[in-house]
């Protein structure tokens, strides 16, 4: 396992053992997530934008190598499949504004589309490095997965590098009690 996975389970007490393994496969990727839920659910998926804007942080974000007042875009969204409506993946992206091509700010900006296929299509070239994993309880997220409070998820933190510069610090969460079936 690389070094990067095995030191975000060590740290986020998860033992990918008892994952099933498209729980593993979506804690480890370095794909686009839109793509492989897809194939796995068997149905398109779409971008629910809860909420997205440009601000000026007002502390230092060091996994991005910013400093306070840089200006970043903050978004959060589910990936929900378009004929079920069930929302499978709850995400938090960070990304540094200056850092992104202008098409790129403007397609995530003024699109629904997932940041994977503004990649693809924009063929940008991005490297993935897991930070960190865990669980955690659902908590307010709870609803909107048709899960209690005390339900938990499992999430993962990664950096994309852009050009070798961290640009954007991506956070997914998901049930821990879905996709438990062997593939």
């Amino acid at each position: 396992m690389r070094i990067d996975l095995e030191k975000s389970f060590d740290q986020g007490h998860i033992d990918p053992a008892k994952l099933s393994p498209f729980q593993k496969i979506l804690l480890t990727t370095d794909g686009t997530v839109t793509d492989i839920l897809e194939a796995y659910c068997s149905e398109p998926m779409q971008v629910v934008k809860l909420s997205e804007e440009l601000v000026e942080i007002d502390s230092d974000i060091p996994a991005l190598e910013l400093e306070k007042h840089a200006k970043v875009i903050k978004r959060n969204i589910f990936l929900r499949g378009r004929i079920s409506h069930k929302n499978h993946i709850y995400a938090e992206s960070t990304l540094s504004f200056d850092r992104l091509e202008r098409n790129f700010q403007n397609e995530l900006l003024k699109t629904k589309t997932p940041i994977g296929k503004i990649w693809l299509e924009q063929r940008i070239e991005t490297f993935k490095e897991i930070i960190h994993s865990g669980r955690e309880a659902a908590g307010p997220l709870a609803e909107s997965f048709n899960l209690t409070p005390e339900d938990t998820l499992l999430f993962r933190t990664y950096c994309v590098f852009c050009d070798r510069r961290p640009t954007m610090m991506i956070t997914e969460k998901f049930p821990e009690s879905h996709f438990l079936n062997h593939l």
